[in-house]
């Protein structure tokens, strides 16, 4: 880990505390940026930033994204570079309760990106979602330029959180890249949702107790592990023109195959159960990511049993007592 004074300026992250963004926290901390993380907490663990504050340059402030004190907050703290990644994730929240999916991902994205021009951000990087935004009809492996047709309101709300950005890009600044990853998987990845599948399975698995699958486990999607994300995320903050990323490894992979990977990894013999299927999932995805490896250097390293491996022994780590 980075000891020492900052040496790259300095970053803030929404949603810092989370899965996702803990974990970008620590790898721009190990790189010599000074961190400031706004989370509201509500998902988000302070444990999670035990080591970025042992060894780096870090501040937290407990805000929600929607604050009316979010501008004076990001303004004190003149960030060189933001990282969206505060979201409301869950497609079936979304259904469930569509007000409260727009509020936080479009109201709050608002918010943000006001705040950011008032600071003088110059740059940021906002992390959509590829799994959700491109719908049933698109073609597979797809790309960037496929067209987009959520079929949930988290998917339209992250599409309409991009058309803002575009708009804030053309008229205000900052400058912006768009990360739309596949399903992403990893350590510090939240079981109690259910949008982490391998974490559910995982902990499950851990617990010697029969996960839930909802529908036939015939579903596929392409999973890709936190730190390859976290890399492109990096990556894509210092392309100068910016540009919308799709982040997977173009492979499609079933629930039921998924879940033989995960017991496998667990030591696990037991069956799963079947539930019925959820409303706003899509049948089968998977990203095409040609653009990513060619303007940003960008490719997929960590094989999915490798991560699936690494998933399981964390939970396993860090049982409860």
């Amino acid at each position: 880990m980075w000891r020492g004074e900052p040496t790259q300026g300095r970053a803030l992250v929404t949603g810092g505390a989370g899965f996702l963004g803990s974990n970008l926290v620590d790898r721009l901390v190990a790189e010599g940026w000074e961190v400031m993380v706004l989370d509201n907490l509500s998902t988000g663990r302070l444990s999670y930033l035990d080591d970025a504050r042992r060894f780096g340059h870090i501040t937290i402030h407990q805000i929600d994204i929607r604050s009316e004190h979010l501008a004076a907050t990001v303004a004190k703290y003149s960030p060189d570079r933001i990282f969206h990644l505060a979201a409301q994730t869950s497609v079936s929240a979304s259904v469930a309760s569509p007000g409260r999916d727009a509020d936080i991902n479009v109201i709050g994205t608002l918010n943000l990106l006001e705040s950011a021009r008032l600071a003088g951000t110059s740059r940021l990087v906002f992390v959509s979602t590829g799994g959700a935004i491109y719908g049933s009809e698109a073609p597979l492996p797809t790309p960037e330029d496929a067209p987009l047709s959520p079929e949930s309101p988290y998917g339209f709300s992250k599409l309409i959180a991009e058309q803002y950005l575009d708009f804030w890009g053309r008229h205000h600044g900052p400058a912006y890249s768009i990360i739309r990853p596949s399903n992403v998987y990893g350590p510090r990845q939240d079981s109690s949702g259910e949008g982490g599948v391998v974490a559910i399975f995982a902990a499950a698995c851990r617990e010697r107790k029969p996960p839930t699958i909802f529908g036939s486990g015939h579903d596929t999607r392409d999973y890709v592990y936190v730190d390859d994300v976290v890399d492109a995320i990096v990556r894509a903050a210092d392309q100068e023109e910016g540009g919308v990323y799709n982040i997977g490894t173009g492979v499609e992979t079933s629930t039921l195959a998924l879940f033989g990977m995960v017991a496998d990894a667990a030591w696990f013999k037991g069956k799963p159960f079947h539930g019925p299927p959820r409303p706003g999932d899509v049948p089968r995805s998977a990203l095409e990511c040609s653009r990513a490896r060619r303007e940003l250097g960008w490719r997929p390293r960590i094989a999915l049993k490798d991560g699936i491996k690494a998933t399981v022994d964390w939970f396993v780590e860090n049982r409860p007592r």
